[in-house]
């Protein structure tokens, strides 16, 4: 379920504004949105960056490049790097008032809600990776091969573009009678039934994933337990499944951006920045420091670029 912000933006300037004690404020908090747009911008510019050198370093290196686990994290930074560009579109073009032909819209938001969708199906399978690489070793490499990693993959495509499948029957119909619009989610809703299917679509689908990775914890967490601390790659195991539970509550907080409808009209622009910033951009731009840095041998090879560039 893909936010974006469905009430009247202070820079629309169609928006009519009653209060006289609204329009003081207007311009006060208009800059306040521009400083946090701006910012957004810089941290995705730095995200980029770091995204762009992590990736270098996986496709560059043999032994990572074939390693299932890198793969999939390779493709989840991907993944998250086309949410966020979809996402920071439909926002500013949200912001700025730019009309667009419904299939051009239609189609950028089925890439944005994918997207969001693909992330929290690719942490189960990171996680399935690495109860398997605990619980059985030495099946591991028999079992995750960038061959079987790459069906994963297409399976995670798969499912997550289902509901926009269903979503796009529903709305089929009524393209030829929808003008060109400022796209958003709710411009797009023209049916009950889109809602009543984002909804289950969120529901099962994270209900899922976090079981997915409930269960990959626990026995992760019993196989640390029994062989004891002289086995550290089992405790490793365990903290990287725990992030991926903090990954998907961090996906999860994008919800919280409708947060902004319930504020008076003179906060909305102000908030609709700020909760975009941190609920919907903020959890994919600590996507390279929960994983990739943390990794010792991506943090070494990136200390090692930067080191050689200095």
């Amino acid at each position: 379920m893909f936010m974006l912000p469905s009430v009247c933006l202070p820079a629309m300037r169609n928006c009519r504004v009653m209060d006289t004690n609204v329009t003081l404020i207007w311009p006060q908090t208009n800059r306040g949105s521009i400083a946090i747009v701006i910012l957004t911008l810089i941290c995705f510019c730095s995200f980029l960056y770091s995204i762009i050198v992590i990736l270098h370093i996986i496709l560059t290196i043999p032994h990572l490049k074939d390693n299932t686990r890198y793969l999939l994290f390779a493709h989840m930074l991907v993944n998250d790097t086309v949410y966020l560009v979809t996402g920071l579109l439909l926002f500013l073009g949200a912001w700025y008032l730019i009309y667009l032909p419904v299939p051009f819209c239609y189609f950028t938001y089925t890439v944005a809600t994918s997207t969001y969708r693909v992330t929290p199906y690719n942490l189960a399978v990171m996680s399935l990776e690495r109860y398997v690489a605990i619980s059985f070793p030495l099946r591991h490499a028999e079992f995750c091969t960038v061959r079987n990693a790459t069906i994963a993959i297409v399976v995670i495509w798969t499912v997550a573009l289902i509901p926009n499948l269903a979503d796009f029957i529903t709305i089929s119909s009524s393209f030829g009678k929808l003008r060109p619009m400022v796209c958003s989610q709710g411009a797009l809703s023209v049916t009950p039934e889109q809602n009543t299917i984002r909804t289950l679509t969120f529901t099962i689908s994270f209900t899922l994933v976090a079981l997915i990775i409930l269960f990959t914890y626990f026995k992760v967490l019993l196989v640390a337990r029994s062989i004891g601390s002289g086995k550290s790659s089992a405790i490793k195991a365990s903290k990287t499944v725990m992030l991926h539970a903090f990954q998907l509550l961090l996906c999860m907080t994008s919800l919280l951006s409708s947060i902004t409808e319930r504020y008076p009209f003179n906060y909305i622009s102000l908030l609709t920045v700020s909760t975009f910033l941190l609920f919907t951009c903020l959890p994919r731009f600590l996507s390279p420091l929960i994983y990739g840095l943390r990794d010792e041998v991506l943090s070494k090879h990136f200390i090692r670029i930067h080191t050689v560039k200095k």
